[in-house]
């Protein structure tokens, strides 16, 4: 399937007139900090589904941390890393402050999270202690970057605060979590009177709550209405500030709550976070609704979003009523709330990708062909088939993981021998495994027949032949 001119500029209508791609960095920045998340999410997967089905490494109580720093850290932090790196330039109108720095921030991470989840996995925490400090020094850069460059963006719209605040949380986030290294291997926490669970339920609520789903509500309010191509309505203006101000203070006083051990404190925050996020869903839903563009991966994927967002905000809000404290709520309900926050992320993130990653390929390989030659549309750039199929598998996935978490009964279908443990979360967990892999295995295929070896040099610099820019997956 080809396209002109005319074909790509509709297939476009919905990105505002107003982005200045001309600020942005070279996109071999974003291309690599996706391309390795994805080698990130690829192993926290694996990771993940060998804990499922009983395999454990040599540090069998540290495998859960490995995983989950393989997940959140290598995989959506360094999307988050990436994505901003690339996109506040271009939404702000203003250069990036160092490309050396945003090159540094990828490596130092990566380096750093595979050195410390490795550390855990073979049980040597204290070992592991000593990647730490180059997750923190990739953090450091990050922050100091992308602060420099809002600085000259000012004033701020609604995802830009976003954005300086998920700032602020990762680096109250990166102190805690290298609070917790640094007591792996000399013990800091308990000299200074601080439990290291309440620290770690802080650091995690910082991490989570505040970097990541700040990110990703900041994210949503530029996304959403371009890509449904809805215009906002006057109540959603108002809601939009309320989101605002209520999400990142509620998170700010659920971590600080955690961290002194005040439960009042902490579900005061809580149900502040809660609401905030149960307007930014249903904006989200409303947009959805309402939506006059095309349906694309990107948009399935968000009506999950929009769906998983409500569900977590009310059962975190029952949940925090009661106890906000301790490691069983740190993400709401104990049951559904780390499936439907997983749901939350996960979705934003695969689908966004899915127009990002071909998006900066298109740009570089084939925007300066048109009117010239037939190119290809951006969404013929991956494969649409495997996209729906890994849809399928990871929405049945978490269906699955949902259904055993809330009922015994469904857990325990297909155990043996009296075992409680049955088959039905293994096999939610290995279809959310297998469908993050094709999706993986979609964007790298991408990058590899569109960008060839862009990724380590100049984007488009290599000759494209005719047959090459038509080329188009059966769809």
């Amino acid at each position: 399937m080809t396209t002109d001119a005319r074909t790509v500029r509709g297939d476009m209508r919905g990105v505002p007139g107003d982005l200045t791609t001309s600020t942005r960095p070279p996109t071999t920045i974003p291309l690599r900090h996706f391309l390795v998340a994805l080698a990130f999410l690829a192993a926290g997967g694996a990771l993940a589904l060998t804990r499922v089905v009983g395999i454990e490494g040599a540090g069998a109580g540290l495998g859960r941390i490995a995983a989950a720093h393989l997940l959140l850290v290598g995989w959506v932090c360094l999307t988050v890393l990436g994505a901003m790196t690339q996109f506040v330039p271009v939404w702000s109108g203003v250069e990036l402050h160092s490309d050396r720095l945003a090159t540094l921030q990828l490596v130092a991470v990566a380096v750093g999270v595979s050195g410390f989840a490795g550390g855990l996995w073979i049980g040597r925490p204290a070992d592991a202690a000593l990647f730490a400090g180059l997750i923190l020094l990739g953090f450091a850069a990050f922050v100091y970057n992308l602060a420099r460059t809002l600085w000259r963006a000012r004033p701020l719209d609604v995802t830009e605060g976003h954005f300086a605040l998920a700032l602020g949380f990762l680096a109250l986030a990166a102190v805690l979590g290298g609070s917790l290294a640094a007591d792996y291997r000399w013990g800091v926490l308990a000299p200074l009177g601080l439990s290291r669970t309440a620290v770690v339920d802080a650091h995690v609520t910082l991490a989570v709550l505040g970097v990541v789903v700040t990110t990703v509500f900041g994210a949503l309010y530029q996304l959403g209405p371009m890509f449904t191509q809805t215009d906002a309505l006057p109540v959603e203006d108002r809601l939009a500030r309320v989101e605002t101000a209520a999400y990142p203070a509620g998170v700010t006083l659920l971590a600080a709550g955690r961290l002194l051990s005040f439960a009042t404190l902490a579900t005061a925050g809580g149900l502040l976070a809660a609401g905030g996020a149960a307007v930014a869903g249903g904006i989200l839903l409303r947009r959805l609704r309402d939506a006059t563009a095309t349906a694309t991966p990107m948009l399935s994927r968000y009506a999950v979003v929009a769906v998983a967002t409500l569900a977590w905000s009310a059962t975190a809000a029952a949940t925090w009523t009661v106890d906000p404290l301790g490691p069983a709520v740190r993400f709401g309900h104990p049951a559904v709330g780390p499936v439907l926050l997983g749901a939350l992320v996960g979705f934003v993130v695969v689908g966004s990708l899915y127009h990002v990653v071909p998006f900066i390929v298109w740009l570089d390989r084939y925007a300066d062909r048109v009117g010239l030659e037939r190119v290809p549309a951006i969404d013929d750039l991956y494969h649409a088939r495997v996209a729906a199929v890994d849809l399928a598998a990871t929405v049945l996935g978490a269906g699955l993981l949902l259904a055993a978490a809330v009922s015994p009964a469904v857990a325990s279908v297909g155990a043996v021998g009296g075992s409680a443990e049955g088959l039905v979360r293994p096999l939610g967990g290995a279809l959310v495994v297998a469908g993050a892999l094709l999706f993986a295995g979609n964007m790298v295929a991408t990058v590899v027949r569109h960008g060839g070896t862009a990724i380590f040099g100049g984007v488009g610099s290599a000759a494209t032949t005719p047959s090459e820019a038509t080329d188009a997956d059966d769809r």
